[in-house]
């Protein structure tokens, strides 16, 4: 699986932390990932959120990376920007129930954090929860995710991906 990480300035330090811990987690399992870091390292205050969003969800646009995972400050404002590209359906999750279900219910193919809500231990059990789960296919699923494809063709035109 490629993994693409991106963070603005209040959630750089984080994010490379976890980056680190997750390299750690998965490798020891003999799990194959590529890891496409994405930036931001915390200098600049002014790396803001929408810019990481878009350079992730752009990874995920183009199959440079099949999930991603996004932090900012509350995380709330990564996942909205990431939430306005086609294609891409972030959830903000700092539990690993909703980590693992929206992937296997809703097809969630980025998570969004808070830097400043989450404590790294949790975060990582988040993330691999995310990392771990497929989307089930089944009826009731692909049949709520067809409405949410649509409502994306209806909002943004053309297809949707």
């Amino acid at each position: 699986m490629r993994i693409a990480f991106a963070a603005d300035h209040a959630g750089a330090a984080f994010k490379d932390e976890l980056l680190a811990k997750l390299r750690g987690a998965l490798g020891a399992l003999g799990a194959e990932h590529e890891w496409l870091d994405l930036g931001g390292d915390g200098s600049d205050p002014l790396d803001d959120y929408p810019d990481f969003a878009q350079r992730l969800g752009e990874a995920i646009q183009t199959g440079a990376a099949d999930r991603g995972i996004l932090v900012c400050g509350s995380g709330v404002g990564a996942s909205i920007a990431a939430n306005k590209m086609r294609g891409v359906r972030a959830g903000l999750c700092h539990d690993t129930y909703s980590a693992h279900q929206g992937v296997e219910h809703d097809d969630m193919n980025v998570l969004a954090m808070g830097a400043r809500v989450i404590g790294i231990e949790p975060a990582a059990e988040c993330a691999l929860a995310f990392l771990a789960a497929r989307f089930t296919g089944e009826p009731r699923h692909v049949r709520r995710l067809g409405k949410v494809l649509a409502i994306e063709t209806r909002s943004m035109g053309g297809d949707a991906g």
